[in-house]
């Protein structure tokens, strides 16, 4: 059998480009409020929430695509950095940066599978599909559990709004009207305990 070194070498560089995403601080902190979580531990969180909740999904989703999906979602941030949802001034260029940062990043990549992580980035960006729609849904669950969970840490040292986290949320009833109803009833709650303004 005949090895491609220069396949597995492409492989192994694209390995080692991502242990960067380690590096990348979100807002959100872990469940026990001590620091902020990286996006490898956010994309992490998310691929292992999809294989347990996608009973939720409205449609039925390819989980192993879902789970592929939420973890390539965030690795552009290597280079574009990480976009605060409820940053306005930062969003406007924040297209421009990730599509630069998923040419660069899974250029690195032999083509084929450089192209399906791109489609797959590309459709979860789009949110056009049963599992790109899934995919937006737990990007949304995971940072509101753990802003609940850390009696809203982050959303109190950003002066966040409930109509900020609802609006953030809203995409979640095209996903999960289950779990859309649910996250609903949090807000309420977190508005009601002083967590949003």
């Amino acid at each position: 059998m005949s090895i491609d070194f220069s396949r597995l070498e492409k492989q192994l560089a694209f390995i080692k480009e991502i242990d960067k995403e380690k590096q990348i601080f979100r807002q959100t902190y872990i469940a026990d409020g001590t620091r902020k979580e990286n996006d490898a531990e956010h994309s992490f969180h998310l691929a292992l929430m999809t294989s347990m909740m996608a009973q939720y999904s409205n449609e039925p989703i390819d989980i192993l695509k879902t789970m592929k999906m939420v973890l390539v979602h965030d690795v552009v941030e290597i280079d574009a950095g990480d976009t605060y949802c409820y940053d306005a001034e930062a969003a406007k260029s924040k297209e421009e940066r990730e599509v630069a940062a998923a040419n660069r990043l899974f250029g690195i990549l032999p083509e084929d599978i450089g192209s399906e992580f791109r489609s797959l980035w590309d459709e979860f960006e789009r949110r056009d599909t049963p599992e790109s729609k899934f995919a937006a849904v737990m990007d949304r669950v995971q940072p509101l559990l753990l802003n609940v969970a850390t009696n809203g840490r982050a959303w109190k040292e950003h002066g966040i709004y409930i109509d900020q986290v609802r609006q953030r949320i809203a995409p979640v009833k095209d996903g999960s009207v289950v779990l859309w109803e649910y996250l609903n009833g949090l807000i309420e709650d977190a508005c009601e305990k002083g967590y949003l303004k």
